[in-house]
């Protein structure tokens, strides 16, 4: 059986005193990030997860609460874990250079420094599976920023199959994407319809019947959906929280 700890369940601006967005997926064969915010390292931390659990990180998509964690995630591998084993980064296209751009503004560049264990990089487009690390991943458009390139992603865990949204506002294929999933984690920025590209609870509960999955929970929780977290219909994360897959 595989756990999912959310590390991070707030949106892009800590609503309830909460950590960035991040998933960690332990699996049988290994561990997968699902994003890596700036918050992540301190998170794991909190949570007890090392970081030489994590075989690979998939990002959603090109936005900082997203994947600005990963510079930081790499300077420790290299400093403080004195990591040998491979590392795999999953996300849209030009991943690479993204990443190495990030670390590059925080004062890291390490595209010059021949690092102590095997990172691969891999780009991840919409209905193509592949495999990252431990887990097979399968992406699906979202509807986001264009300039982000958003992305939710389909995991495939053994048997079992988890989907995550990753940032998005409702869109047609949405129901399509999440049918199946033994476990979807949806993300609902807001409480009422406030921005086409985040989701809302309101829609969400009123569309709930079209989304044939075995459990969603709510996550990316703005402050009015921070407040209400727990209390709701339809059920919401928090931060520290362990689910069984």
């Amino acid at each position: 059986m595989s756990r999912v700890s959310f590390i991070g369940t707030s949106d892009a601006f800590g609503a309830g005193g909460r950590r960035q967005a991040a998933i960690f997926v332990e699996t049988a064969s290994g561990g997968l990030l699902l994003d890596c915010a700036p918050t992540t390292g301190s998170g794991l931390v909190a949570l007890g997860i090392e970081r030489l659990a994590v075989d690979a990180v998939a990002l959603s998509h090109f936005h900082g609460d997203h994947f600005a964690g990963l510079p930081q995630l790499l300077l420790a591998s290299i400093y403080e874990d004195e990591r040998r084993k491979p590392l795999w980064i999953g996300g849209p296209a030009g991943v690479e250079e993204r990443v190495w751009a990030a670390a590059t503004a925080l004062g890291h560049d390490f595209r010059g420094q021949k690092l102590p264990f095997p990172l691969h990089f891999v780009e991840l487009a919409p209905e193509r599976a592949v495999e990252l690390g431990p887990v097979r991943v399968e992406a699906f458009a979202a509807h986001h920023q264009p300039e982000s390139q958003p992305q939710g992603l389909r995991l495939a865990v053994g048997r079992r199959r988890l989907v995550y949204t990753g940032d998005t506002g409702w869109f047609d294929g949405l129901p399509a994407a999440l049918r199946g999933a033994d476990l979807c984690i949806c993300e609902c920025n807001f409480y009422e319809p406030e921005f086409e590209y985040h989701l809302d609870y309101r829609t969400l509960l009123s569309r709930a019947p079209e989304l044939a999955c075995e459990r969603l929970v709510l996550t990316h929780l703005g402050t009015e959906m921070s407040a209400r977290r727990g209390q709701l219909e339809l059920e919401t994360a928090d931060d520290g929280l362990v689910l069984s897959l």
